[in-house]
């Protein structure tokens, strides 16, 4: 089945309605649970009333919203969003980027790197420079691009098939957890276009479903076996903060392990 990139109505009132029949929640059921009558919420999702800021924050709230999201439905009615990196306190601005680098530098002599909500790559340590440049990557900013597209990194994953099926279904949650985000909906119809995407993700897989992705990459007559653990902050309700990922690559035998170890930064 092709997939649809057409994003939800972005205007409020069908804004609002999605979100609450995402949640499946009749209009009583979010009155109740966001405080405001549910006349009120009815008004709103016809149009007949205007939210205010204070609202809009209980509804999301209510609904459970990523950050990005309630932006985004902040925008809709009219107001600015609520997240911004520029209002955050300089002291937890400095620690949170400090604490990032702590991570990244603290993997080695593995990949670390911190990427946003769709792999664009925002930091990397050494190791991971190191090894995107044995497996040859080309200089683009998403990794999901790099992997996928045609090319020398594409050619050297092994499981390739595997990995490329796995990592498009992680951003079909993503742009199904945020319906409202156009760049993730635009990135990823960009990548079925891609030769050979599209077909893959319409073949049903004969693979058995493994606990953990592992993704193979040949380099010479080696082949590296990797998986990665994902880290967000916790607790955030800042959409900067939430896109967020800190993505750290571990061997998943003993030769891997041992090639690391060796391999020169």
């Amino acid at each position: 089945m092709s997939y649809n990139p057409n994003v939800p109505d972005p205007a409020f009132p069908g804004f609002l309605k999605s979100w609450r029949q995402r949640r499946r929640l009749s209009q009583l059921e979010l009155s109740l649970q966001s405080g405001m009558s549910q006349r009120h919420i009815s008004f709103l999702e016809t149009g007949r009333s205007k939210p205010s800021r204070f609202a809009i924050a209980q509804l999301a709230e209510a609904l459970e919203m990523p950050a990005a999201e309630a932006d985004a439905m902040f925008l809709s009615a009219g107001f600015a969003a609520r997240s911004s990196r520029h209002g955050w306190d300089d002291d937890i601005q400095r620690a949170i980027d400090m604490s990032i680098d702590h991570v990244l530098q603290g993997h080695a002599p593995y990949p670390a790197v911190a990427i946003d909500r769709i792999w664009n790559l925002m930091k990397a340590n050494e190791a991971a420079r190191s090894f995107f440049a044995r497996v040859g990557v080309r200089g683009d900013r998403n990794l999901l691009r790099e992997i996928l597209a045609p090319g020398q990194v594409r050619d050297c994953i092994v499981n390739w098939d595997e990995t490329a099926r796995g990592l498009v279904r992680l951003l079909e949650l993503e742009v199904a957890r945020r319906p409202h985000d156009i760049e993730a909906h635009t990135l990823l119809a960009e990548l079925l276009d891609i030769e050979g995407v599209r077909t893959l993700m319409e073949t049903p897989s004969t693979l058995p479903n493994a606990p953990v992705l592992t993704i193979k990459f040949q380099i010479g007559e080696v082949v590296l076996e990797l998986f990665s653990l994902i880290a967000t902050i916790g607790m955030s309700a800042d959409a900067t903060l939430d896109d967020l990922r800190i993505e750290t690559l571990l061997p998943a035998n003993d030769a891997t392990r041992a090639w690391f170890k060796k391999s020169p930064s």
